[in-house]
C-alpha cells in the first residue's frame, strides 16, 4: 500500500513508523527540514521537506500513485487544502485529515466536508476521542484502558497487577481450571516496559501491565480476579476546561445520569462560556494546584478525578495532590513519551495520550481486509484487531489449532450472531463471524491478509 503522510511530528511519526514496520510504501512531508531529517534518519520511508497542500509537493510524493493520504500537520487548513488537492488533482482512494478546530465540525456545517465540497473521507478530532477515551475509562474502575469492539459485545481491557491480584503467579493454562467463570483471553503483557505476547506457560507477575479481551457481560467478574472491585464513579473533579475536558463533561451530562461531576478552569472568561454550555455540572474557577481549590471542588470524595489540561506537568501534580487529598482514582492526560514509564511509578492510576489515541483511531480507517476496528497497544507492540471472517477466507470451518496463525498472534474473542464465544483450540471459525485477535506490529499485515477476498494469500 502506497501512504503519503503530511505532517511530521509526534502523530505523523508514529503512524508512518506503524505502517513502515508493516512493509508499506510511505512518503512523509513536511515544511521543517530537522523533522523530516530525523524521521530520514530513523525510519525506512521517503521523506521530502514541502508544504503539503501545495500540488508539485504532492506529486513529488507520489499522490497519483498513492493508495492513502493522511493529513496530520499543526495546521487544520493545511490538512484539509491537502485531501482537497489529493482528490481534485490525483484522485486518491482515501483522505484522513486531523481537524482540531472545532468550529469546523459543528453539526450545522456538516455539509462542508461533503464529496462535492471538501471530499474528506475521514475527520478525526484529538479533542472529541480523547475525551470519549477517557468516558470509557470511566465506566470501568479499575482498568487503565478500555475498547469496546463486535458492536459493544467484547471489551479489550488494560489492568495493572498489584501484589495482591488473585491471578498473579498463575500459568495461564491453568486460569481456566481455578477460576472457571473467567471468560477471558490474556493478549499482552507489558513487564518493566518490555511487551511480552504471552504463551500458556507464562504467569502474570505484580507490577505487570495486562491485556485482556473479555465478553463485556463478564467484564466485572474479569476486574474482581485481577483484585479490582472499585464502585462505578459516582462522583468525578476534572481539571482542565479546554475542548477535552468541555466534552468530557458533555459527555457525562448526556449519557451518566447518576454522575455528579465538578470542572476546574483557571480562564475566568473560559469558565464563564464552560458554565453556560453545561448544565448540572458545577463549573469553579481557580488553579487545579491550589490546595484551597482542590477542597472547595471536595477532592476528597470523588471517586475519579481527571487531569486534562495542557500542560503534562499540571496534570502529573495536580493528580498526585488529588490522590493525597483522598481522590480514589485518577487519570491523567500526558502528551510526552518521556514521562510515560514514570508516571505509573507516582501511582497514577491510568494515563491518556492523545498521541496514541489518535494514531489508533487513523489506523482502524486504513487496514485492508475485512477489518471492522483496529486500537494499538502501547507504542509499537501490536494492534487488536475485530475483523469479519468470509467465506473464502481459508479459516472458515477449520478448528483454531489448524489454522495457520503467524507468530506473534492470539485469538481473543469471537462473536457469532450476537453471542460471545471464547476461543478454545478446538472452536471453528465460520463465515461473517468477528474475530478480535491481537497481532504484534510486524505481523498486523499478514493477519489483514488472512481476512481479505484475494485468494492469491493462501
Amino acid at each position: 500500500m502506497k501512504v503519503i503522510v503530511c505532517g511530521a511530528g509526534q502523530v505523523g511519526y508514529n503512524i508512518a513508523r506503524y505502517l513502515a514496520t508493516e512493509q508499506n510504501d510511505v512518503t512523509v512531508i513536511d515544511q521543517s527540514a530537522e523533522l523530516i531529517r530525523k524521521i530520514s534518519d530513523s525510519l525506512e520511508v521517503r521523506a521530502l521537506v514541502g508544504h503539503a497542500s501545495h500540488p508539485s509537493v504532492l506529486e513529488d510524493a507520489g499522490a497519483p500513485d498513492a493508495d492513502v493520504l493522511i493529513a496530520v500537520t499543526y495546521a487544520d487548513e493545511v490538512n484539509m487544502v491537502a485531501c482537497t488537492v489529493a482528490h481534485a488533482l490525483f484522485n486518491v482512494p482515501t483522505k484522513i485529515a486531523r481537524i482540531r478546530q472545532q468550529n469546523y465540525l459543528q453539526p450545522i456545517w456538516a455539509d462542508l466536508f461533503s464529496r462535492e465540497h471538501m471530499p474528506i473521507d475521514v475527520i478525526i478530532s484529538p479533542e472529541i476521542e480523547v475525551a470519549r477515551a477517557v468516558a470509557r475509562r470511566l465506566q470501568v474502575p479499575g482498568a487503565f484502558d478500555v475498547m469496546p469492539m463486535c458492536d459493544g459485545l467484547v471489551r479489550v481491557v488494560g489492568v495493572r497487577c498489584t501484589n495482591d491480584c488473585p491471578v498473579v503467579h498463575t500459568p495461564l493454562r491453568q486460569l481456566t481450571g481455578l477460576f472457571p467463570d473467567l471468560h477471558i483471553v490474556v493478549v499482552g503483557i507489558v513487564r518493566d516496559e518490555r511487551p511480552i505476547v504471552p504463551d500458556s506457560d507464562d504467569a502474570m507477575l505484580p507490577g505487570d501491565e495486562v491485556y485482556f479481551v473479555c465478553e463485556t457481560g463478564h467484564l466485572k467478574r474479569a476486574l474482581a480476579a485481577f483484585g479490582h472491585e472499585e464502585p462505578e464513579a459516582r462522583r468525578i473533579v476534572i481539571a482542565g476546561g479546554g475542548n477535552i475536558g468541555l466534552f468530557l463533561a458533555q459527555e457525562v451530562e448526556a449519557h451518566h445520569a447518576g454522575v455528579a461531576a465538578k470542572l476546574i478552569e483557571l480562564n475566568v472568561e473560559r469558565a464563564k462560556r464552560i458554565q453556560q454550555l453545561l448544565g448540572r455540572t458545577v463549573v469553579l474557577t481557580g488553579n487545579a494546584l491550589d490546595p484551597e481549590i482542590l477542597e472547595e471542588a471536595n477532592v476528597g470524595q470523588a471517586e475519579t478525578f481527571v487531569a486534562l489540561s495542557n500542560e503534562d506537568e499540571v496534570n502529573i501534580i495536580a493528580s498526585l495532590l488529588a490522590k493525597r487529598f483522598g481522590a480514589g482514582r485518577t487519570v491523567t492526560l500526558v502528551n510526552s513519551n518521556n514521562y510515560g514509564p514514570l508516571v505509573g511509578q507516582l501511582g497514577i492510576d491510568a494515563v491518556v495520550s492523545p498521541r496514541a489515541i489518535t494514531v489508533s483511531s487513523i489506523l482502524q480507517h486504513i487496514r485492508r481486509g475485512r477489518i471492522r476496528a483496529a486500537y494499538s497497544l502501547r507504542d509499537g507492540f501490536g494492534e487488536v484487531i475485530e475483523a469479519e471472517a468470509i467465506e473464502t477466507s481459508s479459516l472458515v470451518g477449520k478448528p483454531l489449532r489448524e489454522c495457520k496463525f503467524p507468530p506473534g498472534t492470539i485469538v481473543g474473542a469471537i462473536a457469532r450472531g450476537g453471542q460471545v464465544i471464547t476461543p478454545r483450540s478446538n472452536t471453528v471459525i465460520n463465515a461473517k463471524d468477528r474475530v478480535v485477535i491481537f497481532a504484534t506490529a510486524e505481523m498486523v499485515k499478514k493477519v489483514e491478509r488472512m481476512f481479505s477476498v484475494q485468494l492469491e494469500f493462501f
